[in-house]
């Protein structure tokens, strides 16, 4: 029996071997027919040989038992032959037979473990008043052009596509990776939209000592939490900031008792600055090093079904101007924030969750309301680029699930510092308060596909005339893989 299995193996590896082969290109299938057709032909005469290897050693004869002399012969039971022994050296032939054939398969994705996921979605949104920008809504419009000027949006851009990517793990270090794209890209059209990359980063862990380093781009480590909206923007300039930046991230976790747990993070990313009008270089990149990030989070039970997390995290960055000319002075200032986020399960259907910040020059954070930098004076004014502080936050309950039905309500306001922005002027877009008040409920129609419908009123104040305000509608149909 064990030479049989043997066999089988081997013919089954071979035979694996084939159907992993790699394909050709439409254009080139005539070719790949003949060399598959060659090789075909190979493996039934490596086969055949293998066969006559096995029949010679079935076909050896077996010496019958002599009867006793005076005994009546038993009544004769048919015998199953027995099994031929295969020899080391047809063990070796068979063996280089499968390596040989299984060295030639080329690999078409990958020996690690990667997932495909993803979803595909649809948003159509009405809006009672002009939003910015439109597909996704940052800020109300000031209203003083087109007061009351409706609008209705419908895109696909917000469809995702990422790649999970596990291994190797030798019980000792882990090592991972995650790829994301949407279509919100820059430069394209509505319907020949651009991807644009939300994550690509490596992680390798040391899950006994609970420590990781991540490379690449993904969240911020400051103020880490998001509401659940339809809309893309989830509160960003309406209390909610951070976003998703190049950085290099450390994280170490350490067990305070057999419930507590304290996480330590700490990043070093990339500056994201504004381009100077007259040398077009990134005022970020020219600070000459990155901006540091850092979070500390306690989880711990407090009430309700699961532990209570709270962080506290802050940045600091700086970004450059360099002089062009003898008039244009150097100018230096500072990006920084300060941030408190909780996590509080409530029973196993309700949830809240919220941040506060405050903080100077946010807007490469989703803070200010999209205003980080403001003018106070002429080219001849020394240091005449002065920094917006802001302050915000926002808090949201998630309700559900029930049956097919989860729902999500929350709100969010920030509240720019007015003595640092500029003065009103009908050419001015000077925001000086952002808030909004949402509620959605999502249709699980299977465990793929999911209908959802949002509802959400937006107040945006500007110095001086034009402050706008709109209820925008959106329903969402997404299918996730």
């Amino acid at each position: 029996m064990r030479s049989t299995r043997i066999l089988v193996i081997a013919v089954l590896l071979m035979g694996v071997g084939i159907c992993r082969a790699d394909s050709a290109a439409g254009e080139d299938m005539a070719k790949e027919n003949a060399e598959l057709k060659k090789r075909v032909e190979k493996l039934e005469k490596e086969l055949a040989e293998l066969k006559e290897i096995v029949m010679q050693k079935a076909e050896k004869p077996v010496a019958a038992a002599k009867p006793e002399p005076n005994i009546v012969a038993a009544p004769k039971i048919e015998q199953k032959p027995a099994m031929p022994q295969l020899s080391e050296a047809d063990m070796q032939k068979i063996l280089e037979a499968v390596q040989k054939e299984t060295a030639k398969k080329k690999v078409v994705w990958s020996d690690l473990d990667i997932q495909i996921y993803g979803n595909l979605r649809l948003d159509a949104s009405y809006d009672s008043s002009q939003v910015e920008p439109g597909n996704y809504i940052k800020w109300v419009r000031r209203e003083t052009v087109n007061k009351n000027d409706n609008q209705f949006d419908m895109t696909a851009n917000q469809t995702r596509l990422g790649l999970r990517i596990n291994g190797p793990d030798d019980g000792q270090i882990k090592t991972s990776g995650q790829l994301e794209i949407d279509f919100y890209g820059s430069g394209g059209g509505e319907n020949t939209a651009n991807p644009r990359m939300r994550h690509a980063y490596m992680k390798v862990e040391w899950p006994a000592e609970r420590f990781e380093i991540l490379a690449g781009q993904t969240w911020d480590v400051v103020s880490p939490l998001n509401p659940y909206t339809l809309n893309d923007t989830v509160l960003w300039y309406a209390g909610n900031i951070g976003y998703r930046r190049p950085q290099l991230r450390l994280t170490k976790s350490y067990a305070l008792s057999s419930d507590v747990d304290l996480k330590l993070e700490g990043a070093a990313a990339r500056s994201i600055g504004r381009k100077d009008t007259t040398t077009s270089i990134d005022s970020g990149s020219s600070a000459g090093y990155p901006s540091l990030q850092a979070r500390t989070s306690v989880t711990f039970p407090f009430f309700g079904p699961k532990p209570t997390t709270v962080g506290v995290s802050g940045h600091w960055a700086r970004e450059e101007y360099d002089p062009t000319t003898g008039v244009h002075p150097q100018r230096k200032f500072e990006s920084w924030s300060a941030n408190i986020d909780v996590m509080q399960p409530i029973n196993k259907w309700l949830a809240l969750k919220g941040e506060v910040f405050t903080g100077l020059n946010l807007d490469a954070y989703t803070g200010g309301i999209g205003q980080g930098v403001r003018n106070i004076g002429t080219s001849s004014v020394p240091n005449y680029d002065k920094e917006i502080a802001s302050s915000g936050g926002w808090a949201a309950f998630e309700l559900g699930p029930w049956d097919k039905w989860r729902f999500n309500v929350g709100a969010g306001i920030e509240t720019p510092d007015g003595g640092d922005l500029a003065g009103s002027g009908s050419s001015l877009d000077v925001r000086t308060q952002n808030r909004s008040v949402f509620g959605n409920m999502i249709y699980s129609i299977n465990k793929n596909a999911e209908v959802g419908l949002e509802l959400s009123h937006w107040r945006t104040e500007y110095k001086g005339s034009g402050d706008a305000e709109a209820v925008r509608a959106q329903t969402s149909f997404m299918y996730k893989f």
